[in-house]
């Protein structure tokens, strides 16, 4: 089975990043029963997208052959095009080694629809708290 999970860096002792489509790294970890036997690391060439990141990457992941896949948060159009490919969604957050055995131990369960409202991950300075992306009005601006 393969799981792909969303990081930073990337490796096992690497944390759960937070939002799926915007993530730096996968890790990838081959598993065999309750055993980790490969592991890789695979940038996150749409990170940066300025839209459907989330959809490119599970086109991605689900052309890797990839089984399972864990982060943070999954938008709604990421969540359609992972149910659509037969790979399960799983949220969770904590150390990538530690998620990967809870899950292979059952004690993490697919979720059933998006974590997040349609357009969440807009942008990655959202989630490092250095506001979104968007095309909003500042301050003392005043449109005519």
């Amino acid at each position: 089975m393969k799981i792909a999970i969303a990081t930073d860096k990337g490796g096992l002792d690497d944390s759960v990043f937070p939002i799926f489509g915007r993530c730096t790294t996968f890790t990838i970890v081959e598993v065999e029963g309750e055993e980790i036997k490969d592991t890789q690391v695979v940038p996150n060439q749409f990170m940066d997208a300025r839209g459907g990141a989330g959809i490119q990457t599970s086109q991605l992941l689900a052309g890797r052959g990839v089984d399972v896949v864990i982060a943070g948060n999954f938008g709604p159009n990421a969540f359609d095009v992972l149910k659509q490919a037969g790979v399960k969604v799983i949220q969770a957050q904590g150390k990538v080694e530690e998620v990967v055995m809870n899950f292979l131990k059952g004690e993490l369960k697919p979720v059933d629809s998006s974590t997040v409202p349609l357009h969440g991950g807009m942008g990655r300075g959202a989630q490092r708290g250095m506001g979104g992306r968007g095309m909003g009005r500042r301050g003392g601006m005043k449109w005519r």
